[in-house]
């Protein structure tokens, strides 16, 4: 990690788990505060730099889930999932969103440092260019990848948005053509972390870019799945 020292954010409504947590941080070295829900949060967010969201699912008003895909997308920022409950089904659900890590409760306090250090290093270890590196505008099939301004345009001059993970794999399979990507490496070059068993978050992401890339995305031609292999962008891409 850097020299600067990590600030954490601690969203749950439970005001005994959020108090103690932001302490045993502090205790540990990290600076930390407490929101009791995603409002709370939002009001923090706008005059704090954090580093780093430790999120409850289960809070009254907007959910973990929702708020996630908000810090994920239009912050970039990375979210560790606190929950009482241990289904696979929402555990897949949360990592599909952008979280890096899920944790269930009851836990330790001591391991729940341990995964945010994790979290940390792995984003510091992410090469320079996926952290925030303005990119030149690249053409490839029937699109302009406009770097700047993180969106797609097509050959009519209109402008499609993409989200802050779908900027980020997209960027991957451009700078890397005609390679066959695995799963596990797109997952380590977009988020940082290595995949756990059932982990479907980069499917479910390239399903996502299809839709948005592909005239028929049923049929891919731009990216395509090779069997037993991971994942290849047949594109050329030009820079402009």
């Amino acid at each position: 990690m850097t020299d600067k020292i990590p600030n954490v954010l601690v969203v749950d409504d439970a005001r005994e788990i959020r108090e103690t947590l932001v302490r045993y941080l502090q205790k540990n070295g990290l600076r930390a505060a407490g929101a009791e829900g995603p409002v709370a949060a939002r009001k923090l967010l706008r005059t704090n730099v954090f580093d780093i969201v430790i999120l409850d699912i289960l809070m009254p008003g907007e959910d973990g889930l929702s708020f996630c895909r908000y810090l994920c997308d239009a912050l970039d920022l990375p979210v560790i999932f606190l929950s009482g409950k241990a289904d696979d089904v929402d555990r897949v659900v949360g990592l599909e969103l952008g979280a890096d890590d899920y944790i269930v409760k009851p836990f330790s306090p001591r391991e729940l440092l341990a995964r945010v250090s994790a979290v940390l290093r792995r984003v510091d270890a992410l090469p320079p260019r996926l952290k925030s590196r303005p990119q030149p505008r690249i053409r490839f099939d029937r699109w302009i990848l406009d770097g700047v301004r993180r969106e797609l345009i097509d050959e009519t001059g209109m402008g499609i948005a993409l989200s802050a993970g779908e900027y980020a794999l997209l960027t991957v399979f451009v700078d890397r053509p005609k390679v066959i990507l695995r799963r596990e490496d797109l997952l380590s070059l977009t988020t940082g972390r290595d995949a756990l068993p059932y982990d479907r978050s980069i499917d479910n992401a390239i399903m996502r870019l299809r839709r948005k890339l592909e005239v028929r995305p049923h049929c891919p031609r731009i990216i395509q799945t090779i069997w037993g292999g991971g994942y290849m962008f047949a594109a050329e891409p030009v820079t402009l």
